[in-house]
């Protein structure tokens, strides 16, 4: 089942018929002791809504906060460490990776994330920036993966790769987060196989596309999961973004205007454009 939060409130659908959901407190909703028995009652003893296509799709988050794992893909460890090497770095990215403890870091804040056909935004003071396309996991305030949605990791690789230390300012600031374009509901890990796509169009052109699966991680979503829950606690739930393996080549940025698209099988496509001018413009 896949679960929308829109500007008519919250929605299941299952066989391409959709359903209102009666809980209308997103936050409650993902705090449920069991979400999927609750939307399938839904489903079973609802009739589908009329209303659903004449609705705004919004970012499916409320309360939660949004973290993110680094350098969990071969192929973001190998960029990492290109890109840092002029500033000593090179080896520390090898290190991360071949750790026992994965790197995890705060990404957003729900004001700061955009969703489905939202504007995602480059820093005005980065030279160098890239999406990065990622699993992401809906997690419950018990530690419990409850659902999968598209996520678009907007990092400034230049000010990364000036130095590690500033991760923070490279990854964290308005905007800087996509979510969607809904969660899929499932207990079950999501296949290895499954693919992630990336294409990025402007002035109607594909400039980059790109794709992998979930095989390529190296360290599996329950083992971030149990990392992330280590001395935190969630009160409404938690997403984990859980790094990228798809990289555009050195000589990419981008742009005011580019049109980003994400699609992870069975979720769907999330689209984000980047903003014209800096905020407050």
């Amino acid at each position: 089942m896949k679960l929308y939060r829109t500007s008519n409130g919250i929605y299941v659908e299952e066989g391409g018929r959709h359903f209102r959901v009666p809980e209308t407190n997103w936050d409650v909703l993902v705090a449920h002791e069991n979400l999927g028995e609750f939307l399938r009652s839904v489903v079973d003893g609802g009739r589908p809504a009329a209303d659903f296509g004449a609705a705004k799709l919004e970012a499916p988050i409320g309360s939660q906060e949004v973290w993110a794992a680094g350098v969990t893909y071969y192929r973001s460890r190998s960029a990492r460490m290109a890109e840092a090497k002029d500033a000593g770095g090179g080896d520390f990215y090898d290190r991360v990776y071949t750790a026992e403890r994965p790197e995890l870091f705060f990404k957003a804040t729900s004001s700061r994330v955009a969703g489905p056909g939202g504007e995602v935004r480059i820093r005005g003071d980065a030279k160098w920036s890239v999406p990065e396309p990622e699993l992401t996991l809906l997690v419950n305030p018990r530690g419990q993966i409850i659902g999968y949605t598209a996520g678009n990791d907007m990092s400034s690789r230049d000010i990364e790769g000036e130095n590690p230390l500033y991760l923070p300012q490279a990854k964290v600031y308005d905007r800087s987060c996509a979510l969607g374009p809904c969660i899929l509901v499932s207990s079950e890990p999501l296949p290895a196989t499954t693919p992630i796509r990336v294409e990025i169009e402007r002035d109607g052109k594909t400039v980059f596309s790109g794709a992998t699966t979930l095989k390529e991680m190296k360290r599996s979503p329950v083992e971030l999961v149990a990392y992330l829950f280590r001395e935190n606690t969630f009160r409404f739930g938690t997403f984990l973004m859980t790094g990228t393996g798809i990289v555009p080549p050195d000589e990419f940025t981008l742009a005011a205007g580019d049109r980003i698209r994400i699609t992870i099988d069975p979720i769907g496509t999330l689209e984000n454009v980047v903003a014209r001018g800096q905020i407050g413009s």
